[in-house]
């Protein structure tokens, strides 16, 4: 009777223990789990900073862009615009509500039918980096939605807000007060060359094999002039700011031993006010249509007449 009860108890115990799971491998111990949102497809019709804008201080703007579908618990369904198609993904739990897919981590906000908010973050090891970099809230709301109870367009939704508008408004009149100041402009300077002898190349630094996407190109434009029948031959490459007129402002000269770097800069900074304004129309950085000061690097080549 003992030996019995004894082998009761322990196939309790086994019975118990395969019955057990960990929030890893059961949903349902989760806070929530994918399964009611299975199958609807999403739109990203927002994306902000903490701040709740598009942009940030530094004129970095978060554009909304992705379409996701919740294929299974473990799997995720995204738009690739490189492959022109839904692709599937493994969505992988990590912990509390963070969740992998895409080779990014996402903390779940908020999840209905309607809607989803995800906290796109940056994870190092298990912990949350505090920084910028986890400083991204993206809205999704179902196709559905947005068709028959909201009766708009997702592109539509995507634009900039009158609020995105007021803030560069704001930032825009601050930074144009010193030409010392500056930040990106989402449609970056234009160099337009009003003669023969005079050309300009915009150099693209976009790789996506390295996350660099194509903010930047505004983010950090550069830029190559080459002006033949110069003076001399020179090449100089400089940060400059060109402000919110037009006008270019050497902050540093790149290349030169630091002993040059004032005379040298001085020399960037003529060749900047003698021919790149006289042989272009500059025109300044602008974001949302609003010019303001912007930082570029710039390359400035000559090439003098050779003498026979």
């Amino acid at each position: 009777m003992i030996k019995n009860t004894i082998y009761f108890f322990f196939f309790v115990l086994m019975l118990s223990a395969c019955k057990m799971g960990t929030k890893t491998s059961d949903p349902t111990l989760r806070d929530f789990t994918f399964e009611p949102v299975k199958g609807i497809r999403y739109v990203e019709v927002k994306r902000r900073f903490k701040n709740g804008y598009s942009f940030n201080q530094e004129g970095f703007m978060q554009k909304p862009s992705w379409i996701i579908e919740v294929v299974k618990e473990d799997t995720m369904s995204a738009w690739s615009p490189q492959k022109h198609r839904m692709q599937n993904f493994y969505l992988q739990y990590d912990h509390g509500n963070v969740y992998n897919f895409a080779a990014e981590f996402f903390k779940v906000k908020h999840i209905s039918k309607d809607s989803l908010v995800f906290q796109r973050i940056q994870v190092d090891g298990k912990v949350i980096a505090s920084d910028v970099r986890s400083d991204v809230n993206m809205t999704f709301y179902a196709q559905d939605y947005i068709k028959n109870k909201l009766k708009a367009k997702a592109e539509d939704l995507q634009k900039p807000t009158k609020a995105d508008t007021a803030f560069i408004e704001k930032r825009s009149a601050k930074v144009n007060l010193n030409s010392d100041s500056a930040f990106a402009a989402t449609d970056p300077v234009q160099f337009i060359s009003k003669s023969k002898i005079a050309r300009v190349e915009k150099i693209s630094t976009v790789d996506r094999t390295n996350n660099r996407t194509e903010a930047y190109d505004y983010m950090f434009p550069q830029y190559i002039i080459r002006i033949d029948r110069a003076y001399k031959d020179f090449a100089y490459q400089v940060a400059a700011i060109v402000d919110f007129q037009g006008g270019i402002h050497v902050k540093t000269i790149y290349n030169v031993l630091p002993e040059n770097k004032e005379a040298k800069k001085k020399v960037a900074q003529g060749i900047a006010d003698i021919y790149v304004r006289n042989l272009f129309n500059v025109a300044p950085g602008t974001t949302l249509g609003i010019p303001h000061n912007s930082e570029i690097t710039l390359t400035m080549i000559g090439k003098a007449i050779k003498k026979p």
